[in-house]
């Protein structure tokens, strides 16, 4: 959760009414986080905001299912190789890798939502690797571009709007997400040396109330979807204020560290979520000291897995792997970089890699459609 937004017209006071220019009475709806003892946000709706008919579900992304099982290693997938799947990205979401606390994939979408959703598991991540477009929501839209981490959080009623071509890496993060807390004070602002501002975040635009014609929403819940219809438009918010909104945040806006030694991967956290830190790692200058070695080192952490959605640049520390390349080195055993990479970067100034990292406590495990874009000879790459 970001600051508190205040847009459009809102009650001069919590739980009090809010009457239109004609009189007539708005609809509070209170949209919370832990029961009522998180942040919330409290909308101003023209019509009651929870009346729905009970319909069959027409569209959902499946949930993952696990492939055989398969000997410790460290595992390369090219996701790139998937991206025949198309439509709209509720229908075309291909989950990779999961653990009790999330679940990981990419996205190829070609259309608009159809529907409206609102996911009742998990707030949603996703950096959009290629492509660009709208996330419309009931608190507005926000406008996302290639680069461009982009935020739903749970339960939130929505729909993507993408133009051109897409592809996504999206994090489902069923324990919710949150911004690190050393990065802010003990007010909750963000530090004056934390990694990025608050001035950094695309916000939601509220429009006027509009009627897309759209009556049909689905609804995630336990990992299953239900399926509703509505007979008004739900976009008929005229105001709302409070802490929990959709938002989107450009990858380059990340101010990196630079150390005379090289710094531990925490110091690229961007976004924290139960059992996961969400790193990001942009072109900076690297470590500057005079017998540094920038190549990061080989390391067992034997606590978390590690995952790495390579978006471009040259990855001094790996061989193979290019713009979509997923690489999964499970906790247990060593990693680090590939033979020749950790003496070789002796003496670089800087890098222009640029990718996102996910450290998971649990286990991650593979879907079948990870398996069937692996690189079998990824793990022996590194001998």
């Amino acid at each position: 959760m970001l600051d508190r937004m205040q847009v459009g017209d809102v009650a001069k006071k919590h739980h009090i009414q809010l009457r239109g220019p004609g009189g007539e009475l708005r609809f509070e709806e209170c949209f919370t986080r832990d029961g009522f003892d998180g942040p919330y946000t409290i909308l101003y709706h023209e019509r009651r905001p929870h009346l729905q008919r009970v319909s069959k579900p027409g569209h959902g992304w499946s949930a993952p299912t696990s492939g055989t099982e398969r000997p410790l290693a460290k595992r390369h997938y090219r996701s790139g190789e998937l991206s025949s799947h198309g439509g709209p990205q509720i229908d075309g979401r291909t989950a990779l890798l999961y653990n009790n606390d999330l679940i990981t994939g990419v996205a190829f979408p070609t259309a608009e939502d159809p529907v409206y959703i609102a996911d009742g598991d998990a707030d949603q991540l996703i950096y959009v690797h290629k492509g660009g477009g709208t996330l419309r929501s009931i608190l507005g839209d926000v406008q996302f571009a290639q680069g461009d981490y982009v935020f739903v959080p749970r339960g939130l009623l929505h729909r993507f709007i993408p133009k051109g071509d897409q592809h996504w890496f999206w994090m489902s993060m069923l324990g919710g997400l949150h911004v690190p807390k050393q990065w802010r004070n003990e007010v909750g602002q963000l530090r004056m040396d934390a990694p990025y501002s608050e001035r950094d975040f695309k916000r939601p635009q509220l429009r006027a109330p509009y009627d897309e014609g759209i009556r049909e929403m689905v609804v995630r819940r336990e990992g299953r979807w239900h399926g509703f219809t509505i007979e008004d438009s739900p976009f008929d918010v005229v105001g709302w204020d409070g802490s929990v909104y959709p938002w989107a945040f450009p990858i380059l806006a990340f101010q990196p560290r630079v150390s005379s030694v090289h710094l531990p991967p925490t110091w690229h956290g961007t976004f924290a979520a139960r059992g996961a830190l969400v790193c990001s790692f942009v072109p900076r200058l690297v470590d500057f000291g005079p017998d540094a070695i920038p190549c990061p080192y080989p390391h067992a952490s034997v606590d978390c897995d590690e995952f790495i959605f390579y978006c471009k640049g040259n990855f001094t520390s790996r061989k193979g792997v290019g713009p979509g390349s997923v690489s999964h080195h499970p906790a247990g055993i060593p990693h680090g970089p590939h033979p020749g990479a950790y003496e070789g970067s002796i003496g670089s100034k800087s890098t222009d890699e640029l990718a996102v990292m996910l450290d998971t406590y649990l286990p991650l495990s593979p879907t079948a459609a990870a398996l069937g874009v692996e690189d079998p000879a990824y793990h022996d790459s590194f001998l």
